[in-house]
């Protein structure tokens, strides 16, 4: 008994310090000159679906829920939006060159067809992610419509 109340306190103390190990939730200035939204005068139901699905891991926008302010699932947070940003940061697309937001463009495409974006894992926190068959296949044909008209 003695051993077990042991490793619950030890456990509770790890828990407790992880809390001070800091994780940088700060949003970088958004330039609403490059931003995907703005810079393509994207339709404001098109606008609404992507901010709503997608700006919290791919873009400088993301709304942070209270539980990512609780180590370690703090971490694990920080660690999707940043390779989110990695894969597509709509916060800085005119910045990106023309073959790489055809890729992107590419790859959102085939990720919604195949409900691989929003993460299902997201879906489960954030309902309003949750895009209907309708709404992916309306947010698809408008990424294919930049793909065949080149005007990404």
């Amino acid at each position: 008994m003695k051993t077990a109340k042991k490793i619950v306190f030890w456990c509770l103390v790890g828990f407790a310090l992880m809390q001070f190990i800091p994780i940088d939730r700060v949003n970088k200035p958004i330039d609403h000159k490059v931003n995907f939204v703005e810079a393509k005068k994207t339709p404001e139901k098109i606008a609404g679906l992507i901010k709503r699905a997608c700006y919290d891991c791919h873009s400088n926008e993301t709304v942070y829920p209270k539980y990512a302010y609780i180590a370690p699932v703090s971490w694990s947070v920080k660690s999707h939006v940043n390779e989110g940003r990695e894969h597509l940061n709509f916060s800085v697309w005119d910045t990106y060159g023309k073959e790489l937001k055809e890729n992107m463009l590419d790859r959102a495409v085939e990720s919604i067809q195949n409900k691989m974006m929003p993460m299902p894992g997201y879906i489960v926190y954030h309902k309003e992610a949750n895009l209907s068959s309708a709404e992916r296949k309306l947010l698809a044909n408008y990424f294919e419509d930049m793909l065949k008209s080149k005007t990404y």
